[in-house]
């Protein structure tokens, strides 16, 4: 670890300023700021250099607790388990890069996942720890994930999401719904559910709505279709939602299931859901941009 927070295994170092309180010593506040981490693992961090100031200098046992200082610490997850799957790279240059995502790869460090993310993998394998991913997907969703290359012009592409500037289009595999009129606009108020990181479509036609899906039809199998998805706004789990309400929830959603059909983290089985394109007028060089997914669903 350098002085400057640079990345390690392609993470960059965690920061936490000081805060008021209580405590003697720097690490006395970590283990009051992190019940979940023992303080031998603290202290083991402390032994090998992993936590340091905002001037690179290491925290000890005996760091005084001064309020206002910055903590810089890497994220560790004993044993983490690898992603048997590789991310690829559909385009990169000075601006952007397009990264085509596996299914079960995290974007960025989230609960059991550290290293084994693909802003991670991508840092690594690029070089590059000024990464930084312009939007997200699911975990077990595939497809583009946009990341900024460039700190300077960052802002410029950030704004084309909250704008809606961005045209996104997924494919999804689901049951078929003879019954329904394609192409159609799906609305409605989604909220949070049970479990909390669950959502689901309130009920009541005075609600407003603050969840809009394109949904069409791209090819009906005897099995199953494909379906055409297109976010118009940007809720947690939208589309799973949208879908699984219509009566046709997404293939392999351990989520949003039919009843009775509820499954876990099986690689044989992953969510049939994919970030297939990417469409946007480039704010830099005002040309159009189009990028597709190469991974099947």
């Amino acid at each position: 670890m350098t002085g400057t927070g640079l990345p390690r295994d392609g993470v960059a170092a965690s920061r936490w300023q000081l805060p008021p309180g209580p405590w003697a010593t720097v690490l006395d506040g970590l283990c009051a700021r992190f019940p979940a981490i023992e303080r031998a693992r603290w202290l083991d961090r402390m032994a090998r250099g992993l936590v340091r100031d905002a001037d690179g200098f290491a925290i000890t046992p005996d760091s005084p607790y001064r309020v206002g200082v910055e903590i810089r610490y890497y994220r560790e997850v004993p044993a983490e388990r690898p992603i048997p799957f590789e991310e690829g790279v559909v385009h990169a240059d000075d601006h952007l890069v397009i990264a085509d995502k596996p299914h079960f790869l995290p974007v960025t460090p989230a609960g059991g996942f550290v290293t084994e993310t693909l802003l991670a993998r991508l840092v690594r394998r690029l070089g590059n720890p000024n990464l930084v991913p312009l939007h997200r997907i699911d975990r077990g969703t595939a497809g583009l994930v946009m990341f900024s290359v460039d700190p300077d012009t960052r802002s410029r592409y950030q704004a084309l999401f909250p704008q809606r500037l961005i045209r996104k289009r997924y494919e999804a595999l689901a049951p078929a719904l003879p019954g329904v009129s394609f192409p159609l606009l799906r609305r409605s108020r989604l909220e949070p559910g049970e479990p909390f990181f669950r959502m689901r479509e309130a009920n009541g036609d005075d609600l407003e709505p603050n969840s809009e899906s394109r949904i069409d039809v791209l090819e009906r199998g005897e099995a199953c279709w494909r379906y055409a998805l297109e976010p118009v706004t940007g809720r947690k789990h939208q589309l799973r939602v949208h879908m699984a309400a219509l009566g046709a929830p997404i293939l392999n959603d351990p989520l949003y299931p039919w009843p009775g059909t509820e499954q876990g983290d099986d690689y044989e089985r992953p969510l049939k859901l994919l970030a297939r394109s990417l469409a946007f007028v480039d704010p830099i060089s005002g040309a159009e941009r189009r990028f597709e997914s190469l991974r099947c669903l």
